[in-house]
């Protein structure tokens, strides 16, 4: 049995419908903190069960059977992550769990982003409870700089701080598809992959593709990274989150989301999605 963890969110629920394409329904557990928000999975024969990161009483349960646990990070980025990773991480190690697969971040034990500070964490804390492991240290996902081009067709620009740095990304049902992939093949299993798309860009690769596509002017304005920082708190945005991805970007400009191992696209034993394909798909809303 196969249970995913954050089943509902971006990255878990696309974990999920290509399990179901790999695997019979039943060998699925879809673990989520609102299971009345996987009701769709549960019509598809999934077993849902509650599995919140902030209740750990509940992931003993959820976990309970289980051969292999896919634990997505948590989204809570500012307060109780690597604490909520912990609790899961005990909760396998106590159901007997014979596969711990981590959604983690590029180069994680290296990365100087500030976000990988809980990744790294967490990764140690999995060495640790000598449960059998494998990190998917996931690089940049499209959908980060595509998911909310409104404003920059609506301004003509994208703001940032990352210069001319280049990112790997990828798009989030690549990831999902090398998560399966490990989750139900045995020669896939090895205990690190670092995961990045197989065409690196930049952001100003990002607004041309926009420009290209919408057929509206979309310019890069590059920013020193404090104030992009204060442009983002003035859009409304809180400080911390504000500071961190104010800092991914000095990261970017750093190089630390630039990669050519193509491991992901070996992975999945076929090319990664384009920028072109991820710009398109939000264009089309």
């Amino acid at each position: 049995m196969i249970v995913v963890t954050g089943a509902t969110g971006q990255l878990g629920r696309l974990v999920v419908e290509q399990l179901l394409k790999a695997v019979p329904a039943k060998e699925i557990v879809a673990a989520v903190r609102t299971p009345s928000k996987a009701a769709d999975l549960a019509a598809k024969g999934v077993t849902v069960r509650e599995g919140d990161y902030a209740k750990p009483e509940t992931l003993l349960t959820a976990f309970a059977g289980a051969e292999k646990v896919l634990l997505v990070s948590s989204n809570e980025l500012f307060s109780d992550r690597v604490v909520q990773h912990k609790a899961a991480v005990d909760a396998a190690k106590a159901a007997g769990v014979k596969l711990l697969v981590y959604t983690s971040v590029l180069r994680a034990d290296t990365s100087g982003l500030g976000l990988a500070a809980a990744h790294r964490a967490t990764e140690e804390y999995i060495k640790a409870s000598g449960l059998p492991y494998v990190f998917l240290r996931n690089g940049w996902y499209m959908e980060n700089h595509t998911e909310a081009l409104g404003p920059a067709l609506e301004h003509g620009a994208i703001l940032g701080a990352s210069k001319d740095g280049r990112i790997a990304g990828a798009m989030r049902r690549d990831y999902a598809a090398a998560a399966v992939k490990v989750l139900t093949e045995a020669s896939a299993v090895k205990p690190v992959y670092e995961l990045a798309g197989d065409a690196p860009y930049t952001v100003a690769d990002i607004a041309a593709e926009v420009s290209r596509q919408s057929g509206k002017p979309v310019v890069y304005n590059d920013m020193p990274v404090a104030e992009y920082e204060k442009a983002l708190q003035q859009f409304g945005l809180p400080v911390p989150l504000a500071k961190l991805l104010a800092d991914s970007d000095a990261g970017v400009a750093r190089g630390e989301l630039d990669d050519s191992g193509h491991e992901l696209s070996r992975l999945l034993g076929r090319p990664t999605e384009s920028l072109a394909t991820a710009v398109q798909e939000a264009l089309k809303g």
